[in-house]
Formats: structure tokens, C-alpha cells, sequence
């Protein structure tokens, strides 16, 4: 079947299965920031942003793509190099793999909320998974972004 939906800012038609799953038909079009992890909407690594919104892609159907405005990191780079200092300054970016999913969801958080408190960011992140280090260097990292402290 053929699809039509933004990716990063451009109009992409393409064929899909109903049965092919958006995070493959993603990583065939060069998002591979969005990764496989546990495909069961449990890790977050294969968090997108979906007309604004967070979503897990690995275990959407490709289909439900259609008419949607979908970013990737690949189409957010000087917000996710952004995050992605505060991260490494606070030291979470031991190993990086799980950021694509973290600054995904800051962005989609931003979207949302102003002036959130730390339960609020908590909550955005309870989906993403950090095998590395503790959550709390990522709250900072998170507070000190949203705050505007360009001390990194």
C-alpha cells in the first residue's frame, strides 16, 4: 500500500505493508537515530516525534504513519546537539544509546508543558530506559537545558 507523511520536513510517498512496523520503515528512509531495544514500548528508543507528540514506533504499524508529521533526531539536529550538551555535561552520555529517546521526549515535553517541575519531566522520561547511570544526572541535565544555563 502507499503512505504519505512528512518525515523531518519533506514529503516522502512510499510503499509499506500493513503489517511492516513504522520503526523499519523509518531506519529504511536514514532515521537510524530511532533504534531497536526491547520492541515492546518499554525502553524508548524508538521514540519519534509524531505531529509534536512522543511515540514509540516499534510497535506502531508503518501504515499509521499516513498524513502524520513525523520527526527523527536526524530532522531536529541543532535541538537535539542542544539536549545533547546539557546530557553530556551532567555525564549521562556514558554509552549514548538511549539519548535519541530521551531528547526526543524533552522536545515533545517542551511542546507541552511550560515551567514543568521535576515530577512533570520525570514523568515524561518514566519511559526511557538508561542501563548507564542513575536518572538524576538527566534531571539536571534536563533542568539546566529548560532553564537556559548555558554553563556546559
Amino acid at each position: 500500500m502507499e503512505i504519505k507523511f512528512k518525515l523531518n520536513g519533506k514529503q516522502i510517498i512510499c510503499q509499506t505493508n500493513p503489517s511492516d512496523v513504522a520503526l523499519d520503515l523509518l531506519r529504511s528512509l536514514g532515521c537510524y537515530s530511532v533504534k531497536r531495544g526491547c520492541e515492546t514500548s518499554s525502553c524508548g528508543l524508538c521514540s519519534i516525534l509524531m505531529d509534536q507528540r512522543s511515540a514509540l514506533s516499534c510497535s506502531m504499524p508503518a501504515p499509521s504513519l499516513a498524513g502524520k508529521d513525523i520527526y527523527t533526531l536526524e530532522g531536529l539536529q541543532d535541538q537535539a546537539k542542544a539536549i545533547g550538551s546539557f546530557l553530556a555535561a551532567e555525564g549521562t552520555e556514558q554509552c549514548g544509546y538511549c539519548s535519541p529517546g530521551f531528547i526526543i521526549n524533552v522536545i515533545a515535553m517542551q511542546h507541552d508543558l511550560s515551567n514543568p517541575t521535576d515530577q512533570e519531566i520525570l514523568a515524561y522520561l518514566a519511559g526511557n530506559l538508561c542501563r548507564c547511570s542513575g536518572y538524576q544526572g538527566q534531571l539536571r541535565a534536563i533542568r539546566n537545558y529548560l532553564a537556559g544555563d548555558l554553563h556546559v
